[in-house]
């Protein structure tokens, strides 16, 4: 994998912020996209935009083509077993809300639990809040270790047979924890319960297969991967989405509409109600294209470095707090002393450096590290290590303005 020549394909790196070249280090929030994404939209806008499904005039065929193209490549990319099982959702919290209102409000009652980790981003607790509220059921949470990772010798304390649903993020967004997700699922199968995982921060940066996984539900966005926004995938086992009824009601997922009664066409579209996200899909089918070329093997290699190398000159550095496990996807969150992480993410800003800054969609995270906010800088595979060195400096100048200023 030649960095310098996966760079060249990414036209929005190649530009000065505030008078310095950019150094993009926020890709757990979104991804930039290389260029033949953008043409792959471009194109069908150009050329043959159209809608799926309906029409049979060659536009309608090529659209209708590139979005089912583009779900094939889904199926495939992560290992799924049919593209019946391959639902085209807005995105990971879409993805995880349908779930939440079709199987959980079906299947979930009020002696009944619903276990999640407190490290999950707030798209992997909502859902799973209100349907407790709307069930009664008892929403439960696995215990962490010191360092974040889930404290996988007291499982048992928190699945039980009274477990219906378990949903867990594959990667944590804020301490860079890969999850045992697949020893979770066997416990959760163990005691009769689905297993949902969250795959918005590992999808995009190591190879998934869901077979292997053994998971219920799998949800992911394209534009943490390289696709646009707006589209994500809900991955299904075919036998719990042929009883699960949709969420959306309308145009394109009917099969027979009646003045009182009407019926669903098969998986998937049954869940694909409306006009679907066409140019996403066929976006999304570019990025897949893209990364696969590169190998995810590489890629997930390229940023484990990147983030060893950011952790070691962190580690180095006076007043520096860094969260999260030592082994860890590929970012880095941290906190300097007295200095908020807000004005931290600032002046790297005016140094052409784009870090995020907040409570990273995870509240119950900061609370349980005992924050209220933290600094995170994200790598992917367009990232090198001048960049971590870039970084450093920036953080650096940042400590010593503050020490002078406050000091």
């Amino acid at each position: 994998m030649n960095v310098l020549d996966v760079r060249k394909q990414f036209p929005i790196l190649d530009q000065e912020v505030n008078g310095q070249p950019l150094v993009y280090l926020d890709s757990a929030a979104t991804s930039q996209k290389p260029v033949q994404v953008i043409e792959k939209l471009d194109d069908y806008y150009r050329r043959y935009n159209s809608n799926v499904h309906r029409g049979v005039h060659t536009l309608g065929t090529l659209a209708t083509d590139g979005y089912e193209g583009a779900r094939d490549k889904v199926r495939n990319f992560i290992g799924a077993s049919s593209t019946e099982e391959i639902v085209f959702t807005r995105g990971t919290t879409t993805a995880i809300n349908l779930v939440a209102s079709s199987y959980g409000r079906a299947n979930v009652g009020p002696d009944d639990e619903i276990v999640i980790t407190p490290m999950e981003h707030h798209s992997n607790i909502i859902p799973w809040q209100q349907l407790a509220k709307a069930t009664g059921a008892t929403l439960k949470y696995l215990e962490l270790n010191d360092d974040g990772t889930i404290a996988m010798d007291k499982l048992g304390n928190t699945i039980t047979d009274r477990t219906k649903i378990v949903a867990v993020m594959q990667v944590s967004n804020v301490l860079g924890a890969i999850n045992p997700v697949k020893k979770i699922a066997q416990a959760a199968h163990k005691h009769g319960a689905v297993m949902l995982v969250d795959g918005a921060q590992s999808t995009p940066h190591m190879k998934v297969d869901v077979q292997d996984l053994d998971c219920d539900f799998f949800a992911f966005s394209a534009h943490k991967m390289c696709g646009p926004t707006g589209i994500g995938v809900l991955y299904g086992k075919k036998a719990l989405l042929e009883n699960m009824e949709p969420v959306e009601f309308g145009g394109e997922m009917i099969d027979f509409v009646g003045l009182q009664e009407s019926t669903w066409k098969e998986l998937p579209w049954k869940f694909e109600g409306g006009t679907p996200i066409i140019a996403g899909a066929i976006g999304l089918g570019a990025a897949i294209d893209f990364l696969e070329d590169i190998g995810l093997e590489n890629i997930e290699k390229h940023e484990h470095d990147l983030a060893q190398y950011a952790l070691g000159r962190l580690e180095e550095m006076d007043g520096v707090t860094v969260y999260g496990p030592k082994h860890r996807a590929g970012l880095v969150t941290f906190n300097c002393d007295d200095v908020h992480p807000h004005d931290v993410a600032t002046v790297l800003d005016a140094d052409g450096i784009a870090v995020r800054a907040g409570h990273h969609c995870a509240q119950p995270l900061m609370k349980w590290l005992d924050v209220t906010a933290t600094a995170r800088a994200s790598f992917y595979l367009y990232n090198t290590k001048d960049d971590v060195d870039v970084f450093i400096k920036g953080l650096t100048k940042t400590k010593e303005y503050f020490g002078n200023v406050f000091g």
